[in-house]
């Protein structure tokens, strides 16, 4: 993919899961043409947080006119040429999540820019961290607008709803803003200085080892990989790096996002990025290598660890639903990982007897053949060993490591719609990790239904239990989703800026 595309010239579709494009590296210049984007008069200079006279009622209150999540309707925009309509299209009933008005709809009711902002922003008012963070636009046409800022929520809300794109990915912040690159006198003055440590799990990587599904296509069985390399990813994060503010976000059809919002993360140079995800890279090879697995002994204190969180996942996630070994081609693949010819040639003859034995039997036999003496010089240790490198073979997370390595890739935004399913990239509760159903996250116009029905309900009270008004997201199955994103946003805040609330509650974004 080119780094950027004009407004005019189309770009080639891609794979919503594949992996996005890096910005180039400092001093080569973007090929794209800023007349033929968008008006950088929104994104001037952002002033001194200090001086400027901004309420915090202002930017975080939950209004009723609330202008972000309406509680009925669309907000009234000023028509003009490149505004967006004043009133909700009508839609037809049986209309399609890729369809430009239910994309603008659901910029409009349900998409939850200020939690964006806070979160990318770091701070109460507006600031640095967030005007000069580049975003990149993929539009409904295919054009891809790398390179653009926005100085508040309320700017990068109104050119999403001008420009409707189909999805929005996030870039790094850089050392002045994205849009005034081309007028910097030396080219390396713009550089990124920091961006979120990213980490991304795609089920396509499983692929030589998932049973019930491949390609772009997903279950709940093979969703138990991206479960099993939450568990043992987060926990390194948290224990091993000591970062507390991590959320998985899912991409909307096979894989999941780490972003790691800890300021000692975003400040991470690319070297130390690098080294971290080293340190959780285990599994290393392609489909057609040998051995994938070659750790030293004694293990390391995460490996231990991850093998103990792994094992439990292994004789029924793996064994059981997977069977990874019912094929003879599949069977070779789990004998080249023994350590004992003999040992491997007494399997083989039992096996190649009952061709249809279960993997579930064929990791008994291994034990069982090893006690019978099948192999008269077998080493005990080596085994027991193999046996270990198996589990984490089959179980352990295989990361997309050059995603993390490099502040400038871009990842695509939490809470965008995918467009191939219609999903809502959500943020995944860890603590309710092993319920998370993929196949069970709201599709755009499944949201937008839900809020068309709740008014036809007459039996449901308006207001919320505060006496507001209710807002669109809270009429849906977005609302936990959303509810959880305010609760991480606001313990982020907290630990950066000090933020006292105003009242001591459980609404941590009550200021």
């Amino acid at each position: 993919m080119p780094h950027s595309v004009s407004a005019e010239e189309p770009r080639t579709p891609m794979d919503e899961d594949s992996v996005l494009p890096d910005a180039p590296p400092a001093g080569l210049e973007s090929s794209e043409s800023d007349d033929g984007q968008m008006d950088s008069s929104p994104n001037a200079a952002i002033q001194d947080p200090a001086k400027e006279n901004i309420k915090l009622e202002d930017l975080f209150a939950d209004d009723d006119d609330d202008e972000e999540f309406p509680s009925s309707g669309f907000s009234n925009e000023t028509a003009n040429s490149s505004s967006p309509p004043a009133s909700p299209p009508k839609m037809a009933p049986a209309a399609k999540y890729s369809d430009p008005e239910v994309m603008l709809a659901f910029y409009q009711r349900l998409f939850p820019f200020r939690y964006l902002f806070q979160w990318l922003n770091h701070s109460m008012k507006p600031s640095n961290d967030f005007g000069h963070r580049e975003f990149a636009f993929t539009l409904q046409n295919d054009a891809y607008l790398r390179y653009q800022s926005f100085a508040t929520s309320d700017l990068l809300r109104k050119d999403i709803l001008r420009l409707n794109p189909s999805r929005f990915e996030i870039g790094p912040v850089y050392t002045t803003n994205p849009r005034d690159r081309k007028t910097l006198r030396k080219s390396t003055a713009f550089r990124p200085l920091a961006k979120e440590l990213v980490f991304d799990i795609d089920l396509t990587d499983y692929d030589e080892i998932r049973t019930c599904c491949d390609k772009a296509n997903i279950c709940r069985k093979c969703w138990s990989f991206v479960t099993m390399a939450i568990k043992v990813v987060d926990r390194a994060l948290r224990d091993d790096f000591g970062f507390d503010h991590i959320m998985w976000v899912y991409s909307g059809r096979r894989g999941a996002h780490a972003w790691i919002s800890d300021k000692r993360a975003r400040n991470m140079d690319d070297q130390k990025r690098r080294a971290v995800a080293g340190y959780l890279e285990v599994i290393k090879g392609g489909a057609q290598s040998g051995k994938k697995v070659n750790v030293k002994r004694p293990l390391h204190p995460h490996i231990a660890r991850s093998l103990d969180i792994l094992k439990e996942h292994f004789q029924k996630d793996i064994l059981e639903n997977q069977d990874p070994w019912a094929t003879p081609e599949k069977t070779e693949r789990l004998l080249q990982l023994l350590p004992d010819k003999a040992l491997n040639d007494a399997l083989r003859k039992k096996w190649d007897a009952a061709p249809g034995r279960s993997s579930v039997s064929k990791w008994a036999d291994i034990d069982a053949l090893a006690k019978a003496g099948a192999s008269k010089n077998l080493d005990g240790k080596a085994l027991l060993e193999a046996k270990k490198d198996i589990v984490l073979e089959y179980t352990y997370p295989r990361l997309d490591v050059e995603v993390s390595k490099k502040q400038i890739h871009l990842l695509k935004s939490p809470f965008v719609i995918h467009p191939g399913t219609g999903r809502v990239c959500v943020p995944i509760d860890t603590k309710r990790l092993e319920i998370f159903d993929p196949l069970g996250v709201p599709t755009v116009t499944q949201l937008l239904g839900e809020i068309d029905e709740w008014g036809l309900d007459k039996v449901k009270p308006e207001p919320d239990q505060d006496g507001k008004k209710l807002q669109d997201y809270q009429k849906t199955s977005l609302k936990p989703y959303v509810d959880y994103f305010r609760t991480h946003v606001g313990a982020l805040l907290k630990a950066e800026q000090g933020v006292k609330r105003e009242r001591e509650d459980d609404d941590p974004m009550e200021f």
